[in-house]
């Protein structure tokens, strides 16, 4: 209702502006329509969550990560594990809606707060997403900055491994630092109900194992994820009988059954009840119905900035954070704080990339600095911060996706939280910062080839 509110009074000013109404919903539908591959995604995450719990395969995760995961290393190792997944998908995303929902189940079974839990998803997931040449954003920010993407890789280096590192020593310290009195009762308890109630076995891990390598593939994320769903379906009919029986309650043969319950898991809420009630609220999804109040928060907060992307509002505030830019640790910083202000009111982390970068790349031009150093600024404020944000598409996501708000796991997210000041930080100190020098041809994009992105 903030943003519903706060659009409106956007459009009162931007009708003062003298803009009309055509024009104003013409921009509204363009910024909605910027974020329909995410709506699109989370029905999808939403479904694929529901035929992974019917078929064991979150179980399955589960249980066999008590049985391999130390409490003392699991907030470290969860770091690891996210990262390398989404270093080999470049997708952020597909990692938090498949590893990290099996990791949270971990988590509330070690007795682990699920925002220090999430912190290290989120951390791992966007430490990879940001260095895979596969991740659309890795791709975007050189694009958008006029480098190439190797260059672009190489160059996050420089800030990227010293936030994670960062990142990895205060989780390892939170680690053997933290409570675990409960730990084995819940372990074993939360073992033997998975057990007793799922099929567990070894060859249920073909299911992430196939969606991982359709993703290197670079297949899209639609049909991915869609093909993740439906082999998690066949998995649920072939390993998981007494399931497909438990939800459904009707008369009738298995097939229909079958057919019944995993439509179900993909559209609806679906819980499997055991005799544990901390594993019942567990095994418990809604499908894409689920993803429904995310879907309309991500649409409203693009009502919102698609009236103030009409009226030129945020040009206009953005373009006073210029004026300060008078050295390299302020052009810096000032970019940095302009793609944290597009992802709070843009809502999106490619409006947070793209813009910035068109507003900023003459002048880092003219301070004679190269291209990487801008598109390495705006992922390490761009792309990190989207996920920190509640009404962002990025926040809201993983949020629903994770059952753990924002707010919670935005502390612990240190990976995202770092990475900002560590951009500043080296720009301040002219570490590694890279100049043009005078007879090095300018790469730098024109900007009537600039305005595709």
């Amino acid at each position: 209702m903030a943003l519903i509110f706060a659009a409106a009074i956007a459009g009162l000013i931007a009708s003062r502006l003298g803009l009309e109404w055509k024009s104003i919903r013409k921009s509204i539908v363009k910024s909605i329509n910027s974020a329909m591959p995410s709506i699109l995604i989370l029905f999808l995450i939403g479904s694929l969550a529901g035929t992974w719990m019917i078929s064991g395969v979150v179980p399955a995760m589960i249980f066999y990560g008590l049985k391999i995961l130390n409490p003392g290393i699991f907030l470290f190792a969860s770091v690891v594990i996210c990262a390398l997944v989404s270093l080999a998908t470049g997708s952020s995303w597909s990692t938090i809606a498949t590893i990290g929902i099996a990791l949270i189940g971990i988590g509330n079974a070690m007795g682990i707060n699920e925002g220090i839990v999430a912190g290290t998803i989120i951390s791992g997931a966007y430490f990879g997403d940001k260095m895979s040449p596969m991740s659309d954003t890795t791709n975007l920010a050189p694009a958008v900055a006029g480098t190439d993407l190797f260059t672009h890789i190489r160059y996050m280096v420089i800030t990227t491994v010293p936030s994670i590192l960062i990142t990895l020593i205060i989780f390892l310290i939170i680690g053997f630092t933290y409570n675990f009195e409960t730990v084995e009762t819940n372990i074993g308890e939360f073992s033997n109900v998975i057990a007793t109630n799922f099929n567990v076995t070894p060859w249920l891990f073909l299911v992430p194992t196939i969606l991982i390598v359709i993703i290197i593939m670079k297949v899209p994320p639609l049909p991915s994820l869609f093909a993740g769903t439906l082999l998690g379906g066949i998995f649920a009919v072939i390993f998981q009988p007494q399931i497909i029986h438990q939800i459904t309650d009707i008369q009738g043969s298995y097939m229909l059954k079958s057919y019944i319950a995993v439509i179900k898991s993909m559209f609806g809420p679906i819980a499997i009840t055991t005799q544990n009630a901390a594993v019942n609220e567990l095994f418990t999804t809604n499908g894409m119905a689920g993803m429904l109040d995310t879907i309309w928060l991500i649409i409203t907060a693009m009502v919102f900035g698609g009236v103030m992307e009409s009226a030129g509002l945020l040009m206009r505030i953005t373009q006073s954070v210029i004026k300060f830019a008078k050295s390299t640790g302020s052009l810096v910083a000032s970019t940095v704080a302009t793609c944290i202000f597009f992802n709070v009111t843009a809502s999106d982390q490619y409006i947070s990339i793209v813009v910035p970068g068109r507003m900023y790349y003459k002048t880092f031009r003219k301070m004679g600095l190269k291209p990487e150093v801008l598109s390495r600024t705006l992922e390490d404020a761009g792309t990190v911060t989207a996920p920190l944000i509640p009404w962002n598409t990025g926040g809201a996501t993983q949020a629903r996706v994770l059952g753990v708000p924002t707010l919670s796991y935005l502390p612990f997210a240190f990976f995202n939280l770092i990475s900002p000041f560590m951009s500043i930080f080296m720009a301040a100190f002219n570490i590694k910062i890279r100049h043009l020098t005078k007879d090095e041809p300018d790469k730098t994009l024109k900007e009537e080839d600039r305005k595709d992105y």
